[in-house]
C-alpha cells in the first residue's frame, strides 16, 4: 500500500530557492517577444556557472559510480515529473551512445511509463510507491541509485534514496535547493552517498523547475553518465567507440570514428570493411584492426 500524501504548506514552499519569485522577470508578460527571449536567456546563462561549482561532487560521484559499474553494478535514476523524465532520457541514451547492455542504466519515474507523456503530479507524493518500484529491480550493493529532485524534497525520490541506502547501494542526490532532505539522505552518517546541490535560484517563470533547474539537472546527468563511461573504457580519446550504428547516419559516423581511432592511412573503404567483418560492432572492429596490425608487424 502507498503511504498517504503529505501536503506541503505554502510557507514551506516559499522557503525553497526554486519556488521564489524572480524580481528580474517580474514583468515577463509585458515584454515584447525579443525582450522576452533575452530575459529567459539571461537566466539560462547562469546555469553553467552553478553546475561548474559542483565539479568536485560530480567528479567524486563519477569515480565511485564507475568503480561499481565496472564490477557489474547498474546506474538507476529515480525521480518524479520533469526530473524523472530527465533520468529516463539519460538512461535511454546510454545503450546507443556507449554500447552498454539495456538494463545497465535504468530510469525509474514516479507514476510509471505513463508519466513520461502525461503529467501525473500526485505520484511525486507517493513515498510508499518508491520502495515498491525499486524492489522490482532487486537492488544489490554494486548498484548506484541517483535521486533527482529540483526541490530536494520530493517524497517519492527521498523515499527511494532511503530504500537504496538500506540495501547498501551507492546513493547520489541531485537537487537545486540547498540543505535539502534528499541531500541529507546522501550525506548522512552510516551510508555511502554523495550530494550534488546545484542551486539555480528563482526561475524566470516562478516555480517552473523545467527551466533553470531542469537544465542544470540535464547537464549533471550528462556529465555523470559520460564520465562513468569514459572511466569504464567505452570511449577512446573523445570518440564514442562503443556506439551502436543502427541507422545510415550512425553507420557513417561509426566509419569516421573507426578511421579517427586507427589513424594512419585508414581509408573510408577499409573502415567499412572492418565494420562489416565485425558485424557493425565498433569495439570488435578496433580489436580486429589491432590483431591485423600485430600480425603485420
Amino acid at each position: 500500500m502507498s503511504n498517504p500524501k503529505r501536503q506541503r504548506s505554502l510557507p514551506e514552499l516559499e522557503q525553497l530557492a526554486t519556488e521564489r519569485v524572480n524580481p528580474r522577470t517580474a514583468g515577463l508578460d509585458r515584454l515584447r517577444t525579443p525582450a522576452l527571449v533575452r530575459a529567459l536567456q539571461r537566466e539560462d546563462a547562469t546555469v553553467a556557472g552553478t553546475v561548474r561549482g559542483c565539479a568536485p561532487a560530480i567528479a567524486a560521484a563519477i569515480d565511485q559510480m564507475a568503480a561499481r559499474f565496472q564490477q557489474g553494478g547498474r546506474i538507476i535514476y529515480v525521480g518524479a515529473g520533469s526530473s524523472g523524465r530527465l533520468g529516463v532520457l539519460d538512461a535511454a541514451e546510454c545503450p546507443p551512445t556507449f554500447g552498454v547492455a539495456r538494463g545497465r542504466v535504468v530510469g525509474v519515474i514516479a507514476g510509471g511509463a505513463r508519466a513520461l507523456q502525461c503529467s501525473i503530479e500526485g505520484a511525486e507524493d507517493d513515498a510508499g510507491a518508491a520502495g515498491c518500484d525499486l524492489a522490482r529491480l532487486r537492488l544489490t550493493p554494486a548498484d548506484t541509485v541517483v535521486g533527482i529532485a529540483a526541490s530536494g524534497r520530493t517524497p517519492y525520490t527521498v523515499a527511494a534514496l532511503h530504500y537504496a541506502r538500506r540495501r547498501g547501494c551507492l546513493i547520489v542526490a541531485i537537487a537545486c535547493s540547498p540543505g535539502s532532505p534528499l541531500a541529507a539522505v546522501a550525506g548522512g552518517a552510516g551510508g555511502a552517498g554523495i550530494a550534488i546541490e546545484a542551486v539555480t535560484g528563482a526561475e524566470a517563470l516562478t516555480g517552473s523547475t523545467r527551466l533553470k533547474a531542469g537544465t542544470a539537472q540535464k547537464m549533471i546527468l550528462n556529465q555523470l553518465s559520460t564520465g562513468v563511461m569514459v572511466r569504464a573504457g567505452r570511449v577512446r580519446g573523445n570518440l564514442m567507440t562503443g556506439m551502436q550504428p543502427t541507422n545510415g547516419k550512425l553507420q557513417a559516423r561509426a566509419q569516421r570514428i573507426l578511421a579517427a581511432a586507427l589513424g594512419g592511412d585508414v581509408t573510408p573503404a577499409r573502415a567499412r570493411r572492418l565494420l562489416a567483418q565485425s558485424g557493425g560492432d565498433l569495439q570488435r572492429a578496433l580489436r580486429v584492426a589491432a590483431a591485423n596490425s600485430a600480425r603485420e608487424q
